[in-house]
Order: C-alpha cells, then structure tokens, then sequence
C-alpha cells in the first residue's frame, strides 16, 4: 500500500476494515474521496488471498466478489483499484459495463475472474445469455448506492440479489444515508455494522466555497475571465444538460481555452479518452453533466465550477467531492445568476456554510438582482447584529420613513354628476317630424344600367 501512498488509514478504512475482516455485513457512510474503495477492497483480497492460484482452469476461477457500481467511469476505478492493490495477489479481476461491445467481455469471462465489478445493466444482460455464474458470490459490494437510487437501478439490484446465495457477506456504501437507502439496507444486510464518518450530506472540510453573483448572459464571459486572469488549470466544470455541454466546451475552444465535455451521449470510447486527456494535462478544462459528478477520481484536482447550480442540494456535495481529496485542498466556484437564488439558499442551508460573495467587476449583475444574490439567508439576518435597522419585514421608525409626496391636484367633475335629476318633455308629432333628416334619392344599380329609386 505504500506504492500507492497510503502512510495510515483514513478513518473510514480504520473503521470499516476490521469489521469486515471479521465476517460482518456493513452500511457505510462517507462524503467522498475518503477512501470508501479502498476501505472494502483491502479486506476483500485479503480474505481471497489464500484462495489465488495461477491455474489456467476457469473453474478454478470462479466470481467470489461481485461489486456493482452505477456508472462506467466509477466501475472501471473500482475495479483498477482492485487490481493495483492486488498487484502481487494472483486474483483475477474484470470490469464489465454497457456501451462497448459484449463479446470481449464475455471472452474475458469465461477465462474465469474471481472478482468483477460491474454496472447493473450489463450485469443482467450477461445472466440473461448465461455467460456468468454468480452462484459462489462470497462478497456482494453496493458502492454509491444513492447514486444507484437516484438513477433507478434499484429494481435490477434487487432482482441481481435474488441471483446471490443467501449466505454471502454484504456491503453497502455510499456517500449519504437517506431514509431510502436504509429501507433498502434492511432489504439485504444481515445485523449490519452502521460505520458514518461523517454527517450526513456534509461537504468535503478541506474545500473552500465561493459565489460570484453574474447575470446570466454574462456567465460564459466571467468563465473566461476567470479561467485565463487566474491561470486556472485541470478545472472540472458542471453544466446541467448534455447539450449544454457541448455548448460550453466548443464556446470555449473558440475564446481560446482548450475543453472537452464529457457526458452520457458520448461513446465509452470518447468519453474515456477525454478523462484520460484531462487526468494527463493535455486538456486542461473538462466540462460534465452530472453523470461524471461521480466516479471520477481524478489526483489533485483544484478546481470544481459549478456553470449552473445543481436542482438537488445533495449533487452539489457530489460535485465539490471530485476536488479536496485524500487531504489535498480545493476550490469550488459557483457562477449565479437571479434565478438560482433559491438553489444556492438550499445548498448552504443543507451543508451549513455561508459562500463568500465576490462580485467581478464588470461582471455584475443587473441592479435589482444584486441584493437577493448578495444577502444572508433570513435565519441568519435574525441571528445578526450587525445588520443596518432599516431591514424589510420591520415596520420603519417614523424618522426612517420617506416624506411623504403630496397627491396630485384632482379634476373638477363634470357637473353633470352632481346636478338633481330633470325629468325630460316627448316631443311633439310636429317637432319630431322636423327633427327627422329629409331622404335622399340613392343610385341602384341594375345589369344593363341605372335607375333612380325614387322613396316611398
């Protein structure tokens, strides 16, 4: 382990492995990039350990640790994860996951692997072609199982699970702890050991947070800026759509700013050549949807933009957890327009930070969206004592209140409205007769010419 830098354990390693070394299903709960895979994968080549051999049998091979995973990116950490740690073990590992070609994978399969990690999707449609055998499954893992949750793949891990033997161990991990993913935790784990170290929905502690308030046409120019004035480098940014993303990585080619996106109508292939790329330095800025928020475990990375504020509180957690990581510091930076004032009050409420506001110049936003982008949520303007005495929800001193603008000047009515009613006289035959307009002779046409109609 020390090839892979670890010095001491972190504490949900310290806590998690030996529980699991002793036999016990566990629920873990950690914010990520605190070690969760290595927490279960440790103790899982330690158990098979005596088991390896370099026997060219597969059925000396069978799959004794099932791990499942919710995306592609985050399988195939997992299983290389697996595979350095165990470098020196002769186990067998292998990934399989959707969009690439199945018969590669089932090739690898049938050689025998003693460890697989894979997605829930692909899994199925291995058992469905009978090229798998789970039945001597010793070890189920459920890595990011709200993740899992929120896309849901909860039905095909249930039915996954009536596939396992009764009496294998399981483990559930995952980055929060929702009354959902307990209920589903009762569902499969036997007495399980409940390991939290830390509270629920917390953001990462080494990760500093800032807001600047932008109008929202202004977002992508204030992106530059800050990207190019601050010579920022290997910067993850999150936009909310697919096509969004596309949109912002080819706007930022053109300004000069060499980006690729990286999202969930991208091939496999694409998508691991620009994580690869980013990981290396190639391309320095790497826009994503949320599909990457997690599973991307990328060393060092300083930088977490938010383009747009996240709809749940909980992903921005997610997406502040690819930076600050194994001990290293970070950034994150949201750009807010007006219109996410409610999302950005949400968040800190949720993780129990106030963001520093930091306005750029001639980035602001318009006038009247500035103090709602600016202002303490109203929970902590009550707690303040500092705020000026003139505040909305508090009626003004008299001394406080504007003079009062004297009222215009009315109209006189028309009178009308205020003279008593006159009853009126019907007039004469004779004057109504002279009151009646005298008729005028009309012109009528007819087909072959015109005639006068004459009244009467």
């Amino acid at each position: 382990m020390t090839e892979q830098g670890y010095t001491e354990p972190t504490p949900i390693q310290a806590q998690a492995i030996p529980v699991i070394l002793a036999g016990r299903d566990v629920m873990g709960g950690a914010q990520t990039g605190t070690g969760k895979t290595a927490g279960f994968a440790l103790p899982t080549l330690q158990r098979f350990a005596p088991l390896a051999n370099t026997s060219t049998s597969p059925a000396r091979h069978p799959v004794r640790a099932l791990v499942l995973a919710p995306t592609r990116e985050l399988a195939v950490q997992v299983e290389e994860a697996f595979r350095e740690y165990g470098k020196y073990v002769p186990l067998r590992t292998a990934v399989i996951y959707g969009g690439m070609p199945i018969d590669p994978q089932i090739a690898q399969l049938r050689l025998g692997v003693e460890i697989l990690v894979a997605t829930p999707g692909r899994l199925l449609d291995h058992v469905q072609q009978r090229t798998l055998n789970l039945s001597q499954v010793e070890v189920f893992v459920l890595d990011e199982a709200d993740r899992m949750l929120d896309m849901g793949f909860i039905p095909d891990v249930r039915r996954i699970l009536t596939l396992l033997t009764s009496r294998k161990q399981s483990l559930l991990f995952s980055a929060t702890l929702s009354e959902e993913i307990k209920k589903l935790a009762d569902s499969f784990l036997r007495d399980p050991v409940l390991i939290q170290v830390a509270r629920k929905n917390a953001a990462a502690e080494l990760v500093s947070h800032r807001v600047h308030p932008v109008a929202r046409e202004k977002k992508r120019d204030l992106l530059v800026h800050l990207i190019k004035s601050r010579a920022m480098n290997q910067v993850l940014i999150f936009n909310s759509t697919r096509l969004g993303a596309n949109r912002l990585a080819y706007q930022l080619n053109r300004a000069g700013v060499h980006a690729a996106a990286i999202h969930g109508d991208k091939t496999q292939a694409e998508r691991m050549q620009a994580l690869e790329e980013f990981k290396s330095g190639k391309v320095g800025i790497l826009v994503a949807t949320d599909v990457a928020a997690r599973g991307l475990d990328i060393e060092q990375l300083p930088y977490v933009v938010n383009f747009e504020l996240p709809n749940s509180a909980e992903d921005y957690v997610h997406r502040i957890g690819r930076t600050g990581r194994a001990g290293a510091t970070g950034q994150a930076i949201s750009l807010v327009c007006a219109e996410e004032t409610e999302r950005l009050a949400e968040i800190e409420r949720m993780i129990k930070v106030k963001m520093e506001r930091e306005i750029v110049p001639n980035f602001e936003p318009a006038g009247r969206d500035l103090p709602g982008l600016m202002e303490r949520p109203a929970r902590e303007r009550r707690r303040g004592s500092e705020e000026p005495r003139l505040t909305r929800g508090r009626r003004p001193e008299r001394s406080e209140r504007p003079a009062a603008t004297p009222a215009p000047a009315r109209k006189p009515l028309d009178p009308i409205f205020s003279k008593p009613y006159e009853p009126g006289t019907t007039p004469t035959p004779a004057e109504a007769s002279k009151r009646e307009p005298q008729r005028r002779e009309r012109q009528v046409a007819a087909l072959l010419g015109g005639f006068i109609r004459k009244p009467g």
